[in-house]
């Protein structure tokens, strides 16, 4: 008798922990929070699902200097491609211009581009190609917006481990370009001593996406070996075009939005424009919610190869 009483209790408990592993797991499949951004960086909230910071590694990594970083959640903005062309223009547009046009959140410098404008890569806008030929030695590529909705909303994709096929592509945007680094940690760009402004684009292993732009100039070796080391969240990571054409700039909407401090003065003039030379840019990706709030949400109170 007794022991079967002790069956009994140990039988009770087993349904005890059983129920909490379900119960657990009930939750967790439930609407998820924001993505924390990685630790160590100074960031501040623009909206829900995106974050920025002015993060200075010169401790750590003395040739890198200041990163403005977005921290953006696919699963809350989409991204879309924008090329001159595509767009009836007659002629590249500054990323000021282009903001207009677009209306987007955020706006970035896409890849690399010949003396013409023409892309150099992959370039997809909607599922239709608007580049060249799969680059056969450039392994990076941004993809955004899938065709199945069981894959990610947005991956920095590495060709020489993951697979796509142009003629069925399994994301609608699309733009190729270089690896800074990939998932085995392996830095894609040698130490080549050139150095310029550059624009990152990185995926974390959580799925947020990282826009990164340098405020001074940096070669791609030791600004991949800096985030590889220093931002262990990211998986991989990809370089767009550099140089002069390494551009970001965020909707005079979403910065009047985002509640203003006095250690914000920095990171507020690099987004909004103000600071550094902007050339016409024939192609640019475009971060926009996907909803469309009729005002922008308050942040929550919580805190080309030429040009390399």
């Amino acid at each position: 008798m007794r022991g079967r009483c002790l069956k009994d209790r140990r039988s009770v408990h087993r349904l005890k922990l059983l129920c909490g592993c379900l119960l657990a797991l009930c939750l967790s499949s439930g609407p998820q929070a924001d993505a924390a951004p990685p630790a160590g960086v100074p960031w501040e909230r623009l909206t829900t699902g995106m974050q920025v910071a002015l993060w200075n590694p010169i401790e750590a990594c003395p040739q890198v200097p200041s990163l403005l970083m977005l921290h953006i959640d696919p699963e809350r903005f989409r991204f879309s491609i924008y090329q001159y062309r595509d767009e009836g223009l007659r002629a590249p547009l500054s990323i000021h211009d282009w903001q207009q046009r677009t209306d987007a959140y955020v706006l970035f410098n896409a890849g690399l581009f010949r003396e013409d404008y023409s892309y150099l890569g992959v370039l997809l806008k909607e599922g239709r190609s608007l580049g060249t030929k799969k680059h056969h030695s450039w392994q990076g590529l941004f993809a955004a917006e899938p065709t199945d909705g069981r894959l990610r909303k947005a991956r920095v994709l590495d060709l020489a481990f993951d697979g796509f096929t142009e003629e069925t592509p399994p994301y609608r945007e699309a733009a190729q370009s270089l690896m800074l680094f990939d998932r085995t940690g392996k830095l894609r760009v040698r130490d080549s001593g050139k150095r310029a402004f550059q624009t990152v684009v990185a995926e974390e292993g959580e799925g947020a996406i990282l826009v990164i732009k340098t405020v001074d100039v940096v070669s791609l070796h030791h600004l991949a070996d800096c985030l590889h080391r220093q931002i262990p969240s990211i998986q991989q990571a990809m370089a767009m075009d550099g140089g002069a054409s390494s551009d970001v700039i965020a909707s005079p909407d979403l910065l009047h939005a985002a509640q203003e401090t006095t250690s914000q003065a920095t990171w507020r003039s690099l987004l909004a424009g103000n600071i550094g030379v902007h050339i016409p840019l024939p192609t640019v990706i475009g971060i926009s919610p996907r909803t469309h709030p009729r005002t922008i949400p308050a942040p929550d109170a919580s805190p080309s190869s030429h040009r390399r």
